[in-house]
């Protein structure tokens, strides 16, 4: 509901004295209109993640995550969104993608000005179809409980709430919100992944609204994710009788293991290591196949397509010649890099932060693990702000996963801020 003159003017007002120059007493407090609004919307947060949590939704269970996508769309069209569920058409099939993907809720926002801004979450959780009887939403001091709650059920509610509190202030003067909330995340996002990186490249800021650390943090970097999948085709033979007859498959991978194990390169940020490994079928049988798999990170999207060449060439070198060997590298998901935009626009955040008396810690070099936010990365031509969510702690940990509730007010009062700075051309987006 549109706020009424007064109350607007007042909300601008204060805008205003936070960025006058030299205002250093202004920046030390928090806008007063958008503070109170991000306090009230603390048990509607609870609420949500609750009513999110409720829902099981396992990447797998698309029935699940459809259940959980027409929760969403319900509450972004009550905010006055234009709302679809977008199933997956466009699927990119990696080694482990399900025969059927999970959709995504698109929504958008129009507003009065002319800044076009996009918010990420997902809704799928790695757990499987029946946990939630046992391991129930619950509220232990500052903390929430529940099955995906710090990943990444969390983010979807803290955009939700972050539109309502917008909502409440009136404002208006972004141009477009953007929501994209995707179910498969979990499994690499081989069903979202083109249409985040289609939407993405249309908007002057992206907010994924993945954890935001156990201490405050904003993400700028992370590892790629990749993996390589080694397949070496043998004969069979019996292995006492007439083992000179068979093609050792296990002899071939270990040989090929042995010539690329030292391809990482760890002063780089390039990781490759042998993790899985499978052979043969009876003690007294040649095995006539076997298999390998291997963990990629890497920190620039170059990196991995000289990963994969070289793969292919090493693999040409082989012990027995008439064997077959063949090599698949994939990108799960590419890095995301920080940029000079990006890392104007987290030292935004912590100004935001420091107006709440809180600090900020902005990361802007990969450490591991992998996100969204990359593939929204990919075309961008603004910066791309990870870790928008609340503090957390324990994903894919079962009883453990929880969100500091101490952090929903501060979290709100930052993405709504954010969101206000880039639409007014308060900060830098370029």
């Amino acid at each position: 509901m549109p706020l009424t003159s007064p109350r607007l003017h007042v909300l601008r007002t204060c805008l205003a004295l936070a960025f006058l120059g030299g205002a250093h007493a202004a920046l030390a407090a928090p806008v007063a209109p958008v503070h109170e609004a991000a306090q009230a919307q603390k048990q509607g947060m609870l609420d949500t993640m609750r009513d999110l949590v409720n829902i099981e939704s396992g990447s797998k269970d698309v029935e699940g995550v459809e259940r959980i996508a027409e929760l969403i769309r319900d509450r972004l069209k009550a905010l006055g969104g234009t709302v679809d569920i977008i199933p997956a058409t466009d699927v990119f099939r990696l080694d482990d993608t399900p025969e059927k993907v999970g959709p995504m809720v698109h929504a958008e926002f129009k507003g009065t000005g002319t800044k076009k801004i996009m918010l990420i979450a997902h809704m799928d959780t790695v757990y499987r179809n029946g946990m939630l009887k046992d391991q129930p939403f619950r509220v232990d001091g500052d903390k929430a409980y529940g099955l995906g709650i710090a990943d990444d059920k969390h983010g979807v509610a803290t955009i939700i709430h972050t539109l309502t509190l917008l909502q409440k202030l009136g404002f208006r003067d972004f141009g477009t919100l953007t929501v994209l909330i995707n179910g498969d995340e979990e499994i690499s996002s081989p069903g979202a992944r083109s249409t985040i990186t289609r939407l993405g490249a249309d908007q002057d800021a992206i907010f994924s609204f993945e954890g935001g650390g156990v201490e405050p943090r904003l993400t700028l970097a992370t590892s790629g994710i990749g993996a390589a999948y080694l397949t070496v085709q043998g004969k069979t033979s019996h292995a006492g009788a007439r083992p000179e007859g068979g093609v050792n498959a296990l002899y071939e991978l270990a040989h090929q293991l042995l010539q690329l194990d030292k391809l990482s390169k760890p002063e780089d940020g390039l990781k490759l290591n042998w993790t899985v490994a499978q052979a043969g079928t009876n003690r007294n049988v040649i095995p006539g196949q076997a298999t390998a798999q291997a963990d990629a990170r890497a920190l620039r999207v170059s990196d991995f397509d000289a990963l994969a060449r070289t793969l292919e060439e090493r693999v040409q070198k082989k012990l027995l010649p008439e064997s077959k060997v063949s090599v698949k590298f994939e990108v799960r998901r590419p890095p995301l890099e920080a940029t000079e935009a990006s890392r104007a626009l987290a030292q935004h955040g912590v100004k935001i932060y420091q107006e709440l008396d809180l600090p900020m810690k902005v990361v802007d070099r990969a450490s591991g693990g992998g996100t969204d936010a990359a593939f929204a990365a990919l075309k961008a031509r603004g910066p791309v702000i990870e870790g928008m969510g609340l503090s957390g702690f324990g994903a894919h940990s079962n009883d453990a996963e929880y969100i500091q509730i101490n952090s929903i007010v501060p979290r709100l009062y930052l993405a709504s801020r954010m969101i206000m700075d880039v639409s007014q051309d308060k900060v830098s987006s370029k």
